[in-house]
């Protein structure tokens, strides 16, 4: 009989086909989360001119979906702590789709936003789950880049949107575009079929039969014994999981976090949903307002994929602080001008140092707190964060009411960025839980044996 320690197996192992399978369904999932975000931002000029709406209450319609994001992200993320990831991530795939889809039948402005709200309430939970999914069943040496990867499919999904606005909106209306955020509900069966649930969950629950199943995938040289013994690293449980949140000296952390969340997500949620019309306002026509929805996601993957390398080297701290930075320098500039190519090429940065940026504190968030309160952490901090993504349209859309000069609108997402920078530099890299677990497993490597 050996002991088994599952943070250890899980840590050594080597990328191979139950990895891939894992990436591939969760950037499925997560691309259809992106999307989901994208596409009010794409057909907001339309309904202005077809429901009469101001900018303000455009604005507001584009912040129901987000409210009920604000709640989805800390009542299923807490919840899944409790009944696991897997099932969590299933009934939040089933609000967010069938309500995204139903948008596209709604025929007046309060049936649109309360379809929104209650797509927000899936959306919302749905991807602090797949994270803390991924991180509790990726190698220790690419967990950054496994994340990341999966959160590129967000701006993958954020390409579609306005890409099928310019080939769908001018023959099949603004409603198409809506219906095809129902595909998820038919792949719901085999997806749910294929994904694991967390080791811990399945720890707590006396299910050694299905963990070794899945150990024997994720690590496939080691065999497994019914009679082995599970042996998890000492992490204090709470049976309030947010409350873990404030313990053992992570109350600051945990408070930096959120004001990083809360900014980032002013300036993603704004963006997305305003840059057409406030690229309109600069003199651009609606199609190539589009293109800079396009140029804004483009870059936030590859942005993501370059950095989330250099945080799995690095540490993501080190990384995330300059890029935030960088944001707010190109959000800046953005607002005074230029030539075509210098303003893509801005977008484009912006949409790194914004959408990047988020994709990439997610991944460090998800790997800073123990496994038994991971989807609680990056669900409440994505509920605040969903405040400021609550502000950012409606704030866009004020501004544009008033009609301030274009670089002080730019210059008004620019500031959440600094502010961001700020917070996370602050964050003590001393209490995150991946150094406490990298000494434990070293102090207590020669009683631990795997076989």
């Amino acid at each position: 009989m050996a002991q088994i320690n599952t943070n250890e197996v899980i840590a050594n192992s080597k990328f191979n086909r139950f990895h891939l399978g894992l990436l591939l369904w969760s950037f499925f999932i997560i691309a259809f989360d992106g999307y989901d975000l994208v596409v009010y931002g794409t057909v907001v000029p339309v309904l202005i001119e077809q429901w009469n709406l101001t900018s303000v209450e455009a604005g507001a319609m584009g912040s129901y979906g987000l409210f009920g994001m604000m709640f989805g992200a800390i009542f299923f993320g807490t919840l899944a702590d409790r009944i696991g990831r897997k099932n969590v991530i299933a009934i939040t795939l089933i609000l967010f789709s069938l309500f995204t889809f139903l948008c596209g039948f709604a025929e007046t402005p309060t049936l649109f936003s309360t379809f929104r709200f209650l797509a927000g309430l899936g959306l919302g939970g749905i991807m602090p789950n797949v994270i803390a999914l991924l991180t509790d069943y990726s190698p220790k040496s690419m967990r950054s880049m496994v994340v990341s990867i999966v959160l590129c499919g967000y701006s993958v999904g954020g390409i579609l949107a306005p890409l099928l606005g310019i080939l769908l909106m001018p023959t099949l209306g603004w409603e198409s575009i809506f219906w095809i955020a129902g595909l998820p509900l038919l792949a719901l069966p085999l997806l749910y079929k294929q994904l694991p649930e967390t080791a811990s969950h399945l720890i707590r629950r006396g299910k050694k039969e299905e963990l070794f199943a899945t150990l024997s995938k994720v690590s496939p040289g080691i065999t497994f014994n019914k009679n082995d013994e599970l042996l998890e690293l000492n992490t204090p449980a709470t049976k309030v999981p947010i409350v873990g949140l404030f313990n053992n000296n992570r109350a600051l952390s945990t408070v930096m976090f959120w004001i990083a969340f809360f900014s980032c997500l002013l300036m993603v949620y704004g963006l997305n949903t305003w840059l057409p019309n406030l690229m309109i306002e600069a003199g651009y026509a609606l199609n190539s307002s589009l293109g800079f929805l396009i140029a804004l996601q483009g870059g936030a993957i590859i942005g993501t994929l370059i950095i989330a390398k250099l945080c799995d080297k690095y540490g993501s701290k080190k990384m995330l602080v300059p890029m935030y930075a960088s944001g707010a320098v190109a959000l800046t500039l953005l607002g005074f001008g230029g030539n075509s190519l210098l303003i893509y090429v801005l977008v484009a940065i912006a949409g790194a140092a914004t959408v990047g940026a988020q994709n990439i504190v997610q991944a460090y968030v998800s790997q800073y707190y123990p496994a038994s309160i991971r989807s609680t952490a990056l669900g409440t901090a994505s509920g605040i964060g969903r405040i400021g993504g609550m502000l950012g349209p409606i704030l866009g859309g004020f501004l544009l009411s008033i009609s301030l000069p274009i670089h002080l609108n730019f210059i008004a997402f620019a500031i959440p960025g600094l502010i961001a920078a700020i917070a996370l530099a602050i964050v003590p890299e001393k209490q995150a839980h991946y150094n406490k677990v990298a000494n434990e497993m070293n102090s207590g490597s020669e009683q631990q044996k795997v076989m």
